[in-house]
């Protein structure tokens, strides 16, 4: 949460690297007076965004020799001035520079704010800041991808499309409402009824797409099946770990065991569960529980039967499996695997890359990617519908107006200050 006693105009500084030794460490600064902390560490700026060799001085001490960047706002990420430090990544220099900056006049800066000082300069919107986060996160080539594309804007021009369009809904509203006596042809209403439709289907489609959530925090992918029917032997080969406990007593695994796995560049949840049978045993009664529960959220179920075993379909999701195929074939039409020698396995590879394919492929309109913005879209088509179903053209433009409303939220055009502390406090310090 932002600091009250904190100005929107101070200097502040922070390490944009990581902590502990290394080669190089880059310290960045942004704010008004980022001139006057640069001269009285360097001595005379820099030319602009050109890198020029410094010795960095305090107390009449050199504290580095360093390569200086000089960024004058507003061509800067934040639109203010700022300077990059690109410093020997000794502790005792980081140090050294810092209590230097803060002498100087300026302050560590808070999780998120040079992103937050972005969007309140203008630079990006909160989609564009919300990717940035995202590709700081980014552990696969999907999530990269998908982040790059909103930091790009892709998203942030889908809804500002829907913005205007119903800004132009909203204005032909309000001359029904300004000249009821202007006798204006009906085809005006209804034109504007139709677009409000439109904007309505066009919403709803968007957020039937889960693609993008869904690269953004991994599909969920669980094992199940009876018990000693190979889910754990399955989970160590898929992901190349001996990360399950592996015997021939039924029943060893009695909670979920849950690791992350990259398939075809997209992030997936592996869940070994507990195996499901009827029980006395009140821990296993439990695990069993467990593993019901995770079936039902998963995004893909790999159902496992072992040779002689006639199972019951768990999840409209599930991909069935007949296991142990070195002790007795598996039926035609159905994936076998034998974790043993295995055999199968590049099959049911690439069916589960299949199922992953058909979750993230989708049309060519960017997907949403956070619970917010769902909710913002939720919201807005809520308003949508409600100015379809109004009687009274004066309640119609209100329901419009807060549709408009929900919209600029989202990008942060409209009434976005309580959101910024929720968003930006997410990020590390150097962003």
């Amino acid at each position: 949460m932002a600091n009250p006693d904190f100005n929107d105009s101070d200097v502040i500084f922070a390490l944009a690297t990581g902590a502990g030794r290394g080669a190089i460490a880059v310290m960045r600064a942004s704010g008004t007076g980022s001139a006057r902390v640069l001269a009285s560490l360097c001595g005379v700026l820099p030319e602009p965004r050109r890198a020029s060799l410094r010795r960095l001085r305090h107390d009449g001490e050199v504290l580095d020799e360093a390569v200086v960047l000089w960024f004058p706002g507003p061509r800067s990420y934040t639109g203010e001035d700022g300077f990059e430090l690109h410093l020997h990544a000794g502790p005792a220099i980081i140090a050294g520079v810092a209590d230097a900056l803060t002498a100087f006049g300026a302050r560590p800066a808070e999780p998120g704010e040079f992103t937050r000082r972005s969007v309140q300069n203008g630079r990006m919107d909160l989609l564009q800041a919300e990717a940035i986060s995202d590709l700081i996160e980014a552990e696969t080539e999907s999530q990269r991808k998908q982040a790059l594309r909103q930091a790009d804007g892709a998203l942030s021009k889908l809804y500002d499309g829907w913005a205007e369009r119903l800004r132009i809904v909203v204005a032909h509203q309000e001359a029904l409402i300004d000249f009821p006596d202007e006798d204006l042809p009906d085809s005006v209403e209804a034109e504007l009824l139709a677009n409000i439709w439109n904007l309505q289907a066009e919403m709803g489609e968007h957020l039937q797409d889960h693609r993008g959530e869904l690269m953004r925090a991994g599909i969920t992918v669980v094992i199940a099946g009876a018990p000693n029917v190979g889910k754990s032997s399955l989970l160590n080969a898929l992901s190349g770990m001996d990360a399950a406990i592996v015997t021939h007593r039924a029943g060893t695994t009695r909670d979920a065991i849950a690791l992350d796995w990259v398939l075809d560049g997209v992030k997936l949840r592996l869940i070994d569960t507990a195996g499901l049978r009827e029980t006395d045993d009140e821990i296993e009664a439990e695990g069993i529980r467990r593993a019901l529960f995770h079936v039902k959220q998963a995004d893909i179920v790999l159902h496992l039967s072992g040779p002689g075993d006639v199972p019951e379909i768990l999840n409209e999701a599930e991909v069935s499996v007949r296991t142990k195929i070195d002790v007795a074939p598996a039926p035609e039409n159905m994936l076998g695997i034998s974790t043993h020698t295995g055999a199968g396995l590049s099959a049911l590879r690439a069916a589960l890359s299949e199922r992953v394919r058909a979750l993230t492929a989708g049309a060519a309109a960017p997907p949403l990617t956070r619970a917010r913005h769902r909710a913002g879209i939720q919201e807005a088509a809520h308003y949508l519908e409600r100015a379809l179903g109004a009687d009274w053209p004066e309640l119609r433009g209100e329901e419009l107006r807060l549709a408009l409303r929900s919209l600029g939220r989202l990008t942060g055009h409209v009434d976005v200050e309580s959101l910024l502390d929720a968003i930006f406090g997410q990020f590390c310090i150097g962003k």
